[in-house]
């Protein structure tokens, strides 16, 4: 019967537990344009990269094997992820205080009073045994102090959650990134050794020309020069690509096998051109690290309600009850039975203004939080404009990269051919070739550029990780 009028009287006592002080969270206004300043075919559309699973867009069969391998294998992932487990129990431990904590006890005492302490003819023994249930100090969350915290502690595990998801954006860019980089300094270490072997042909021809009288001292050290040159980058191309390799295996985080490293070069990758932009108010409010700070001001705005609990009474409850005996035999028979209720109120009349302190961190806290969240849509808002920039104009740069290197070819065989005449010297001919290669390697660097710059678009606008699961 005590204990069923225990466990009513704490249940009403959670129950008055419903009210908080903490501001309602309203979204802050983008602090950016509706409209992003490079016009594209692609940026009005309703639909969103972010909409996109990262094996649409990454369409490559061995970097989609690159890929997967890294979101199992990456470490900084793997703590995210872990991040999320910490965030989650401790708000599973806040959340605990909103209901009363019952423990169950027994104690046994046996000692012996001095004969000065006893009447006569009465033992000096003395025993006492005690079993029972009970709450200590359960706090009445009358005024919302207790889950405020709750919510503060809820709502930095949702922006934990958040920052893990864009962990995993990055690293699918990241990963990406990796892969067209290696695979372009494949195809400069190809270019480099054709290079330096035509180079050697032609030297050839130009030192028999040198022992005939023909060319002079001049055109062979012209001649000698470049084929140095290509020998040399032929060898800090080969280290590149062992470099680019180390770098990938980092970002995976295990051995990439052979069967997934680049083959073909840039030309073969398989990636998505045309990646929709969407509109900033849809893009920017579903990024990761904008929804991570979205959820911090919440959780601001939840320790204000907590400091401001400070500033009215507290109320806590003392409970329990069981048994009590001096003889450990009959503890338990009938007549035994003992209870206690304690309530306990708290006010704050003087604290030194340690209450105010706390009430003005909290608003400055929640301050910061908004200019956190506003400073963060501003980055994300460049990012994606800063890729769409690219994006507008690399299509134009690597068309014109192509016809360059389609006349410095024409150039060198027509230059081949005046040579070989007679009607030109060598220095014309070497010329040639040092504009050929310098325009095929111009045209490498650029189409690196626009396989990069798709997957920094498609990391800038918040794509490549699943949606978020409701709060």
């Amino acid at each position: 019967m005590l204990l069923r009028n225990l466990t009513l009287t704490l249940l009403a006592a959670t129950a008055l537990s419903a009210c908080t002080l903490a501001p309602k969270t309203v979204r802050p206004a983008l602090a950016v344009d509706n409209a992003w300043p490079i016009a594209s075919t692609n940026t009005g559309s309703a639909v969103s990269a972010a909409d996109l699973g990262w094996r649409e867009v990454f369409e490559d069969p061995r970097l989609q094997g690159v890929i997967d391998l890294s979101l199992n294998n990456n470490r900084d992932l793997r703590v995210a992820v872990l991040n999320i487990e910490k965030a989650r129990a401790q708000y599973r431990v806040q959340r605990a205080a909103l209901v009363p904590g019952v423990d169950a006890t027994a104690t046994g005492t046996k000692g012996r009073n001095s004969s000065a302490q006893t009447q006569p003819g009465v033992s000096r023994d003395v025993e006492s045994y005690t079993a029972g249930v009970g709450v200590t100090a359960y706090e009445l969350d009358i005024f919302g102090r207790v889950r405020s915290l709750k919510d503060a502690a809820l709502q930095s595990y949702l922006s934990t959650r958040e920052t893990s998801r864009a962990v995993q954006i990055s690293l699918i860019a990241e990963t990406a990134n990796a892969w067209l980089n290696l695979a372009a300094d494949q195809d400069l270490l190809a270019l480099s050794r054709e290079t330096l072997e035509t180079r050697e042909e032609s030297m050839v021809l130009i030192r028999r020309r040198f022992e005939a009288g023909a060319v002079s001292q001049l055109e062979v050290r012209d001649g000698e020069t470049l084929v140095e040159t290509a020998r040399s980058d032929v060898a800090t191309y080969i280290a590149q690509v062992e470099q680019d390799k180390n770098a990938l295996r980092l970002v995976v985080g295990t051995n990439v096998p052979a069967d997934l490293l680049p083959a073909g070069g840039l030309v073969t990758a398989q990636i998505l051109a045309d990646l929709p932009a969407g509109l900033p108010s849809d893009v920017l409010t579903r990024r990761p690290d904008v929804l991570a700070a979205e959820h911090g001001l919440a959780g601001a705005n939840a320790n204000i309600g907590a400091a401001r609990a400070a500033f009215f009474p507290s109320i806590s409850l003392t409970a329990a009850t069981g048994v009590a005996s001096g003889e450990l035999s009959n503890l338990f028979d009938s007549g035994n039975g003992t209870w206690s209720f304690a309530p306990r109120i708290s006010l704050p009349i003087f604290a030194g203004g340690a209450n105010v302190a706390n009430l003005d961190s909290a608003k400055a806290s929640r301050d910061i939080a908004v200019a956190t969240y506003e400073k963060t849509v501003q980055t994300a808002f460049r990012e994606v404009a800063d890729a769409l920039a690219v994006q507008a104009t690399i299509q134009d740069r690597v068309a014109s990269q192509e016809r360059l290197v389609a006349a410095a070819n024409d150039t060198v065989r027509l230059s081949r051919a005046r040579y070989g005449a007679g009607i030109d010297s060598s220095l014309n001919l070497l010329d040639s070739q040092r504009t050929l290669y310098a325009s095929q390697k111009g045209l490498i660097g650029t189409r690196l550029v626009r396989a990069t710059n798709l997957a920094t678009l498609y990391k800038a606008l918040g794509g490549g990780a699943p949606a978020a699961p409701a709060s």
